[in-house]
C-alpha cells in the first residue's frame, strides 16, 4: 500500500484533474450497473410465459428482500401498464441509453487520465534534467551515462503506467466493484456472501506473483541501462573502435549485455502475461462454484431465487471480473513502477554536495586577487591535494605544470566549486568562495578547457551560452578577438551554422576558438586554462595561442600547461608532484635550478 501512495503522491499537482476523473468513473460505474439491471427487465417480458395479471403492490422498504420485491413489482405493473410490445421497446431504449452514457463518461475519465499521466512525466523528466544540472561534475565520474539516459527515459515511462495502475487502483475500479457488488447484494445476499468468502484466495496468489515481478523489473532496468551505456560509449569511441578493428571486441560485449538483458526482459515478460491469464482462470472458478452455488438455490425451495434475478446476477458477476481483472494488472504496474521509481531515486535523492551558503556574501566587483590557503581535497580515501597554498594577485598569471594525475585540474575545479575543498578554503577578494552565491562566483570565472564542449547547436547560439542576449555585433566582436571571425565569416550560413554534435563538422582549432569566443563575450575577470592548446597541430596552437593572448589581457588567469614554452610569460609558475607544490617561480629561476621543471624544459627542448 506505502509503493501504491507514495506513486499516487506524484499526481497530487493535478488533484483538480483527480476530482473529475473520480466523478466520472463513479458516474461511468452506475451507468454501467443500470444497463445491465435493464437486461432483466427484457428478461421477464421476453421470457414470461404466463398472462398478464395486475401485480400485487408492494410498499418501498429499505430492507434488501423488501426492496427486491418492491423492484419487482414496479417491474410487472411497467410491463401490465404498457403491454410487453411497448415495454419491450422501452427497455431495448434504455439499455441503449445507459450503454451511450457509459461509454460517455469512460471517455471523459479519459480524458483526464491523458493531462494527468502525461503532466507527471513532464514533471518528473523536469525534476531529474535539473538534478542531473544540479549534481556536482564528481556524481558523473561514478555514474555510467547511458543508465542515468535509461533513468530518464525508460524508468520515467515505467512510472508513468505506475501513475495509471494507481489512479485506476485508487479512483476507478473499486467504484465499478462496489457499484457491482452492491447489485450482486441486491439480488441474492447468499451467492455474494459465497463469492466473497473465495475471491481472497485468488488475491493471495496474485499478490505473491507481484512481488516476484518487482526485483525483476528493477534487475532488467538496470541490465537496459548497461546495454545503453555500451551503445553511447561505441558512438563516443568510434574512430578508435575502427582503428583497432576492435569491432568484432565491442559487438561481442555488446551482445553478452544484450542477451542478458533479453533473458531478463523474458522472465518480467512471463510474470508480468501470466497476471492476466490468471486472474481470468481464477475468476471462472469463482463464476463456477457461483454457477453450481446459485442453481442450487434457484432449484431449492427453502430459498427463492427468480430464474431472470439469477441470469441478471450471472451477467453482473461477468462484468465483475473485467474491473477485477484491470486492478490486477494495475497492481503490476505498481510493482514495476516501484522499482523505477526507486532508480530514480538514486537520481533525484543524490547528495548535491554543492551547497548554497546559509547567510550569502556578495561581491560586486573583483579587486584584490584568489588565495588558496591550506587546501586538502580527496575524492575518495586517498588525498589529491595536501595543503596546497599560493595566491593570484589581480591582473597576474599562474601557471601549473608537472606530471599527469598530480593534481593540477583539480586545483583549476576547485576555484569554480565543481568541487569543494575537504580541509583549508579559497579565498576571493577576502571573502570564502564557500559563502558566495554559486551563480556570482562563477559569473566573475571564464573557463577554456583542453577538449572544448560544444553543442548540437548552431555558433551563434554555441557562443552566447553564458550572455544569451547578446547582440550579434558583440558575438562578431568576440569571435575576432578569438581569431575566429575569419572562418566564420567564409562558412555559407555564417554564425547560424549549425556546427554538429559536439562540434563535429569543425576542426579541432576551429572548436577550440569558438569556446575562446565564448568566454570572451562572458567577458570574465579570472580566466582558467586547462590544456587549451595541448591538442592542436602546430598552425592551429598558434591561431588558438594568440587569441589567448588577446583574451589574458587584464585578466587573472590560472593556466595549467604541458607545453612550457605557452606559460613562459606566466609572473608565477607552480610545479605540482603528487599533490603538493613541489617549486615554484619564474621561469628563469625554475631553469636555474636543477628541478623537476629544469627537467621537463629540457626533455620538451630537446
Amino acid at each position: 500500500m506505502e509503493q501504491i501512495k507514495l506513486i499516487f503522491g506524484l499526481t497530487k499537482p493535478y488533484a483538480g484533474r483527480r476530482w473529475q476523473y473520480l466523478l466520472f468513473n463513479i458516474l461511468a460505474a452506475l451507468f454501467s450497473v443500470f444497463s445491465i439491471g435493464f437486461l432483466i427487465p427484457f428478461l421477464e417480458v421476453i421470457f414470461s410465459s404466463d398472462e398478464l395479471v395486475k401485480p400485487v403492490a408492494v410498499e418501498f422498504s429499505w430492507n434488501a428482500e423488501q426492496l427486491m420485491l418492491y423492484l419487482d413489482y414496479q417491474l410487472k405493473d411497467f410491463i401490465y401498464t404498457r403491454g410487453p410490445l411497448r415495454s419491450l421497446y422501452f427497455f431495448s431504449m434504455a439499455i441503449v441509453g445507459m450503454f451511450l452514457l457509459k461509454n460517455l463518461f469512460n471517455y471523459l475519465s479519459f480524458f483526464n487520465m491523458a493531462f494527468v499521466r502525461s503532466g507527471v512525466v513532464r514533471d518528473l523528466r523536469r525534476k531529474v534534467y535539473r538534478k542531473i544540472v544540479m549534481l556536482p561534475v564528481s556524481f558523473y565520474s561514478e555514474e555510467r551515462k547511458g543508465d542515468i539516459i535509461s533513468k530518464a527515459n525508460n524508468d520515467v515511462k515505467e512510472v508513468e503506467w505506475g501513475v495509471v495502475g494507481s489512479v485506476e487502483m485508487l479512483l476507478k475500479h473499486p467504484f465499478y466493484i462496489i457499484s457491482y457488488l452492491v447489485s450482486l447484494f441486491l439480488l441474492s445476499w447468499q451467492m455474494t456472501l459465497f463469492a466473497m468468502l473465495i475471491l481472497p484466495v485468488s488475491g493471495y496468489i496474485i499478490s505473491r506473483l507481484g512481488k516476484r515481478l518487482k526485483s525483476t523489473a528493477k534487475s532488467s532496468q538496470e541490465k537496459l541501462g548497461e546495454v545503453l551505456n555500451v551503445i553511447e560509449e561505441t558512438l563516443s569511441g568510434l574512430k578508435v573502435i575502427k582503428a583497432f578493428n576492435a569491432e568484432r571486441r565491442v559487438n561481442d560485449g555488446f551482445d553478452k549485455k544484450n542477451d542478458e538483458h533479453f533473458r531478463l526482459m523474458v522472465k518480467l515478460h512471463r510474470k508480468e502475461l501470466a497476471a492476466s491469464p490468471l486472474s481470468e482462470f481464477l475468476a471462472s472458478v469463482v463464476v463456477a462454484a457461483i454457477l453450481l452455488f446459485g442453481g442450487r438455490l434457484v432449484l431449492s425451495e427453502s430459498v427463492a431465487l427468480d430464474g431472470k434475478y439469477f441470469v441478471g446476477y450471472i451477467i453482473l458477476f461477468s462484468q465483475l471480473i473485467t474491473p477485477a481483472k484491470a486492478l490486477t494488472e494495475a497492481f503490476f504496474r505498481v510493482q514495476k513502477a516501484s522499482a523505477s521509481l526507486s532508480r530514480l531515486g538514486e537520481v533525484l535523492d543524490a547528495d548535491v554536495k554543492i551547497f548554497e551558503p546559509d547567510t550569502p556574501k556578495h561581491l560586486d566587483t573583483f579587486q584584490q586577487g584568489v588565495e588558496y590557503k591550506d587546501v586538502s581535497f580527496a575524492y575518495g580515501e586517498d588525498p589529491v591535494l595536501k595543503e596546497v597554498n599560493f595566491s593570484i594577485p589581480k591582473g597576474k598569471t599562474v601557471a601549473l605544470v608537472g606530471s599527469s594525475g598530480g593534481g593540477k585540474s583539480t586545483i583549476a575545479d576547485l576555484l569554480p566549486r565543481f568541487h569543494d575543498v575537504r580541509s583549508g578554503s579559497i579565498i576571493l577578494d577576502g571573502v570564502d568562495i564557500r559563502e558566495l552565491p554559486i551563480a556570482e562566483l562563477r559569473q566573475f570565472m571564464g573557463i577554456v578547457n583542453q577538449e572544448p564542449v560544444l553543442f548540437n547547436d548552431s555558433i551563434r547560439d554555441n557562443i552566447r551560452l553564458g550572455r544569451p542576449d547578446a547582440s550579434d555585433e558583440e558575438v562578431e566582436q568576440a569571435c575576432r578577438i578569438a581569431n575566429a571571425w575569419d572562418f566564420i565569416a567564409a562558412l555559407d550560413s555564417g554564425l547560424d551554422t549549425n556546427i554538429g554534435d559536439r562540434g563535429s563538422k569543425l576542426s579541432g582549432g576551429q572548436r577550440q576558438r569558438i569556446a575562446i569566443a565564448r568566454a570572451v563575450l562572458n567577458n570574465p575577470s579570472i580566466l582558467i586554462l586547462d590544456e587549451a592548446t595541448s591538442a592542436l597541430d602546430t598552425e592551429s596552437e598558434t591561431l588558438v595561442q594568440k587569441a589567448l593572448e588577446k583574451l589574458m589581457q587584464g585578466r587573472t588567469v590560472l593556466v595549467i600547461a604541458h607545453r612550457l614554452s605557452t606559460i613562459q610569460h606566466a609572473d608565477e609558475i607552480l610545479v605540482i608532484d603528487k599533490g603538493r607544490i613541489a617549486e615554484r617561480g619564474s621561469h628563469e629561476e625554475l631553469v636555474a635550478k636543477d628541478g623537476i621543471y629544469r627537467k621537463l624544459y629540457e626533455l620538451q627542448s630537446f
